[in-house]
């Protein structure tokens, strides 16, 4: 009687991981691969080029202004034998002022550069998002996931994805 009952449990087990095969066979299963979207895409690239010349001044400022204490610095270095100690000491000062003025700069370019680059970016995840919804519902996926540890080429449109982030204005 005890085996009867296992042995039909057992089949309910097996049969029902049979049905859970045969449904996960029938499910559409999609992977983008957000980082390869906001590197190949042409909004992202937009993007990138727009960053590049809102900052180009600043960071051309900022290299000028660099090469302009290594040179004091430098010059220092040349002259201070033949300074004197209160000269130098006071060069010194100046340059160590300079140069937290410099670092204070550089800080704030970063700081605005990563600022401005996640609004960017984020703009773009958004419309890629927009995208994908699309696709979803356009060709009945089931789960479309951005982030796996793996995922064959047969579950990626990732492709799909910037195909149609490139073609939407």
């Amino acid at each position: 009687m005890m085996m009867n009952v296992l042995t039909k449990t057992l089949a309910a087990v097996a049969l029902a991981g049979v049905a859970l095969v045969a449904q996960a066979q029938d499910l559409k299963i999609g992977y983008v691969n957000g980082e390869r979207v906001l590197r190949e895409s042409q909004p992202a690239k937009a993007a990138q080029a727009k960053l590049e010349a809102e900052f180009k001044k600043r960071e051309t400022d900022l290299s000028e202004t660099g090469n302009k204490l290594r040179a004091a610095v430098e010059k220092l270095e040349k002259d201070a034998p033949m300074l004197s100690e209160s000269e130098r000491n006071r060069r010194q000062r100046e340059l160590t002022e300079q140069q937290r003025e410099f670092e204070r700069r550089r800080r704030e370019l970063l700081e605005d550069l990563n600022q401005r680059k996640n609004e960017e970016l984020s703009a773009v995840m958004e419309r890629a998002n927009r995208v994908i919804k699309q696709i979803f519902e356009a060709e009945k996926y089931d789960l479309i996931v951005q982030e796996a540890v793996l995922a064959g080429p047969r579950v990626d449109i990732t492709k799909k994805v910037i195909d149609a982030l490139n073609a939407s204005k």
